[in-house]
């Protein structure tokens, strides 16, 4: 079968499979048919796995153009960037930092977004192109500009986007800091996530429109939020659905290892003692969102070991504090362990029970008020901000 026909069969099986699940709709139908994505996926891939969090080993059209094609066309994140590009070779690197994301999230999130037509879209993180060209499909390439922090990254979308027809403005530059010059937008579109909303893409964006944005603390857990921006400087809106995507560069935190909290021989100066809550109950995705927005400044790390079981460690980034939890199999108690000025198994377990108490509210029971000075979730409305430790 030629590339052509292989390419054909697979823009049709994926469509239906995006269309079955919701995630493309009709007013998107005619971008998807117009722009294919393997014209925006680079030859040499590291097909993920749905959850967006894994990687699986590389994939080259050129050495087997059967995988490429069904990796292309399956509804998967690909991997196209390790470690900024610092990372050369067919092996896997140390942090996945770009990718062409899975289909279901790109068509959800275009959904999500409700442009009209002749609208001005700002697109944050112009990765393979894709996304940007889909935008420009829909809305004409003059209305659409698309920021890329990484230069190689945003020629090589560049190159694509021209071969495919489409001619959005590219910026290289700090996705944090939008594009004044531009501004101002009806939308504003991120494909990485962050911690913070910059509030330059509010200043940028007319009273009325919208952001959508994967946000996360620095716990962990994700997904995507939709801000209305008010004429008063701020923006609130609902978590919509759960993500998984790449940090925004300007945003990543350097995380030390578990060695650099310690102040000597194990235990060091940790005060020891016992749980009843397993380190396994508290390591979902969204009870990981909801424990970080109420545990600000800190985050997990697991050792595991041959026999299966494993340590949680928890760190604040300020590296004053740590803790850690012991699970075994078959345990009803854990042990555990803390030092430093906060006591983050004791506000992770409180931040955890507080959940529970709620009644383990999903991702669109949360949302997110931006101000000019901060940020704020909620449960439920905007009066009913999360609670954080004193």
């Amino acid at each position: 079968m030629s590339s052509e026909n292989v390419a054909e069969a697979g823009r049709t099986r994926l469509a239906s499979a995006l269309i079955d699940n919701g995630s493309l709709s009709p007013e998107w139908l005619g971008a998807y048919d117009a722009v294919p994505r393997h014209l925006f996926v680079p030859d040499t891939v590291w097909p993920g796995m749905a959850d967006g969090v894994r990687q699986g080993e590389a994939v080259s059209r050129k050495t087997d153009p059967d995988a490429w094609w069904n990796a292309v066309y399956s509804d998967i994140p690909l991997t196209t960037q390790w470690d900024d590009g610092d990372h050369l070779g067919v092996n896997r690197g140390a942090v996945p930092t770009s990718s062409n994301s899975m289909p279901t999230m790109v068509f959800s999130m275009l959904k999500a977004l409700e442009v009209s037509d002749g609208e001005r879209v700002l697109e944050i993180g112009s990765g393979t192109g894709w996304n940007a060209a889909l935008l420009s499909h829909r809305l004409g390439s003059g209305n659409v500009v698309t920021v890329e922090v990484d230069a190689s990254s945003a020629a090589a979308a560049q190159r694509r986007l021209e071969r495919a027809g489409y001619a959005p403005l590219p910026i290289v530059g700090d996705g944090a800091a939008g594009y004044a010059k531009g501004a101002p937008y009806a939308r504003v579109i991120a494909t990485c996530s962050v911690r913070e909303i910059p509030h330059a893409w509010v200043e940028q964006t007319l009273p009325g429109g919208v952001i959508l944005a994967p946000w996360g603390p620095e716990y962990g857990g994700e997904a995507l939020v939709r801000l209305t921006v008010g004429d008063d400087g701020t923006a609130s809106g609902p978590f919509v659905a759960s993500s998984a995507f790449m940090r925004l560069r300007q945003q990543r935190t350097d995380r030390p290892n578990s060695l650099t909290y310690l102040s000597g021989p194990w235990p060091a100066d940790g005060k020891r003692g016992t749980t009843g809550l397993s380190p396994d109950e508290i390591g979902g995705w969204l009870d990981m969102f909801a424990i970080g927005v109420q545990v600000p400044e800190a985050f997990p790390l697991t050792e595991r070991y041959a026999d299966g079981s494993y340590t949680l460690w928890l760190h604040d980034t300020a590296v004053t504090s740590w803790a850690t939890a012991d699970w075994e199999p078959d345990r009803t108690e854990f042990e555990i362990a803390q030092s430093g000025p906060r006591r983050l198994w004791d506000d992770v377990s409180a931040a955890w029970r507080w959940w529970v108490d709620q009644g383990r509210p999903g991702f669109d029971r949360f949302g997110l008020t931006v101000t000019p000075t901060g940020q704020m979730v909620w449960l439920d409305t905007p009066d009913n901000p999360v609670p954080t430790p004193k």
